[in-house]
């Protein structure tokens, strides 16, 4: 079993979003597409820098771990944009 599980992670994700509003996540797969391009930007790092940055045994699981804590957030396609202009 997943700790923590696809539905604690989904309310983590979306406990940010106003009622009435659609949330950022609807699904498991949303959940698990996010983690694994974060596990991917992490094994990224490492092998670019591989001096200083500590190296992450499991980098899903630290992906995980990060979104459940709130480290990393999921924005949806529409703010992306946004930001992208912005820059």
């Amino acid at each position: 079993m997943l700790h923590p599980s696809y539905s604690d992670l989904m309310k983590v994700v979306n406990s940010e979003v106003e009622e009435g509003n659609e949330p950022v996540v609807n699904s498991r797969y949303s959940i698990v597409l996010a983690t694994a391009k974060r596990a991917r930007q992490i094994i990224a790092r490492q092998s670019k820098d591989d001096l200083d940055v500590l190296v992450v045994s499991k980098p899903l699981s630290k992906a995980v771990s990060e979104l459940n804590e709130g480290k990393i957030k999921i924005v949806p396609e529409e703010e992306k944009e946004e930001i992208q202009a912005e820059e």
